[in-house]
């Protein structure tokens, strides 16, 4: 593993708001495997860019060179409230981030991905289901850390509207003690997708891939392996993509 280079700022994603981006790369002159690769990654409903998932991910991929990972705050999130920002706002700022990915971190050899925790991962998935040419946005590749398919207890209402139209590969972590997500309904729907995804299950994880005390483990323990499986993805979808 390298030491990476972490880069903060500000970024005006509209008129009313500005949100906080964190990038985190293989530092200047590190040998990265190539093409570069650049994952974008937003954080859940209850939780901001710093969520320990998402930063045990970033610079899992950042230290041994395989991509950059841009991490970002919704509004709601940069403004420390509970509560999150309607679903237009919150796809108008997923959306103003890719576009700076993609004019001042990426390059014309870069290949983009993009992804989120439960929440963001939903607008990720809605984006990639518009397609750049319904205001939407163009990837390699989809990850998905805790897709919230349902709510508690009420199994038999799914959503399925931001999966409607997923034509990449994807890859959906999912733990078996997902009050929101669970394994045996997303199979399916992830196998009926435009382009058939990959799920990865997290035994004993709940929807943020925690484990029990009776697990005898440290509640983050499946973390690291959730970010290796990760690079495998990108590895993998960016090796086709060459072919």
């Amino acid at each position: 593993m390298t030491e990476i280079s972490t880069k903060t700022y500000k970024l005006q994603v509209t008129s009313e708001h500005t949100i906080t981006v964190r990038v985190d790369s293989p530092p200047p002159g590190c040998v990265t495997h190539k093409p570069p690769k650049v994952l974008i990654l937003a954080h859940g409903a209850s939780n901001n860019l710093d969520f320990p998932l998402l930063v045990t991910v970033a610079h899992h991929l950042a230290s041994f060179g395989v991509a950059t990972v841009v991490r970002f705050n919704f509004p709601y999130a940069e403004k420390g409230l509970q509560s999150p920002d309607r679903k237009e706002l919150l796809e108008a700022t997923y959306l103003a981030v890719y576009r700076h990915v993609a004019d001042s971190v990426a390059t014309n050899e870069t290949v983009i991905f993009v992804g989120g925790k439960s929440l963001g991962g939903r607008t990720a998935a809605e984006l990639v289901s518009r397609g750049q040419e319904q205001d939407g946005v163009q990837a390699a590749g989809l990850v998905e850390l805790g897709y919230p398919l349902h709510r508690p207890g009420q199994k038999d209402h799914l959503f399925l509207e931001p999966l409607r139209n997923i034509s990449i590969p994807s890859l959906f972590f999912v733990g078996t003690r997902d009050p929101l997500c669970d394994p045996v309904l997303l199979e399916p729907v992830v196998a009926s997708l435009a382009h058939p995804g990959k799920i990865y299950v997290v035994r004993d994880g709940d929807h943020s891939f925690r484990l029990p005390a009776s697990s005898n483990q440290q509640p983050e323990a499946a973390y690291p392996e959730i970010a290796a499986e990760t690079v495998r993805f990108i590895e993998e979808i960016t090796r086709e993509k060459l072919e």
